[in-house]
């Protein structure tokens, strides 16, 4: 996992008059908790580009007037209108203790289920890991390459050293769905083919016209005419 490292203030009065005080001047209040004592602070909000404008996680090296922290990002707020920020949590990392982290997500390679007009649906963006800073990776690869339509990649499909995954494994991550296209089409397929193709025994056209025909006896021998039926009465 990468590093970024931040330079902080002290923060020499509390309370919600001095934040807005703090945000007004374009910096962010912030806390450091987790270590052997708690830190009030601020940041200025520009300087938390790199941190949080990334689909990755990052390790932060804290300068606070001198003092260095190892921590990590635990919590962000912004502001509901502007999305500016207006606090942020850092946790500080010590060494043989784990953290808990929302890794995100990332895919790669083409499903060949997509290509058979499957649709592929990332079902988590991130996922909760626990596990040593050292081990932590910055963001979770899928190699999606061999998933078929009805495949996915769950929770209990992962593996990494040293690292737990927190979510039922049941769960999936992402997986390559059926789309309407392909349960259409399939129907329809089997209908053109069995419209095409009568069934087995049944009679083709002519031959069932010429068996129909054979059946009908001519006109002329269905009865005798009248008159030879009786012979003519002796006078």
């Amino acid at each position: 996992m990468k590093t970024i490292s931040l330079n902080g203030a002290l923060r020499t009065k509390k309370g919600k008059k001095d934040a807005m005080h703090l945000r007004r001047e374009a910096k962010v209040p912030c806390i450091l908790y987790g270590g052997k004592e708690q830190i009030t602070f601020s940041i200025i909000e520009k300087d938390f580009k790199p941190l949080v404008f990334t689909p990755e996680i990052h390790a932060v090296k804290l300068n606070v007037e001198g003092k260095e922290y190892n921590a990590i990002l635990q919590d962000i707020q912004y502001h509901v209108v502007t999305d500016h920020i207006i606090h942020a949590d850092f946790l500080e990392v010590v060494p043989g203790k784990s953290v808990v982290m929302n890794v995100p997500v990332q895919t790669e390679g083409t499903a060949p289920g997509v290509k058979a007009g499957g649709k592929l649906q990332k079902k988590l963006r991130t996922v909760r890991v626990k596990g040593a800073v050292e081990k932590m990776i910055d963001v979770l690869r899928l190699d999606v390459s061999k998933l078929e339509i009805g495949d996915s990649i769950r929770i209990g499909d992962l593996k990494y050293d040293g690292l737990t995954f927190l979510q039922a494994p049941n769960i999936t991550v992402v997986g390559v769905r059926i789309t309407r296209n392909v349960v259409e089409e399939t129907p329809a397929a089997a209908a053109t083919t069995a419209a095409a193709t009568p069934a087995a025994g049944a009679p083709a056209a002519g031959a069932a016209g010429a068996k129909a025909d054979d059946k009908k006896a001519p006109a002329g021998d269905a009865k005798k005419p009248a008159g030879d039926a009786k012979a003519p009465a002796k006078k």
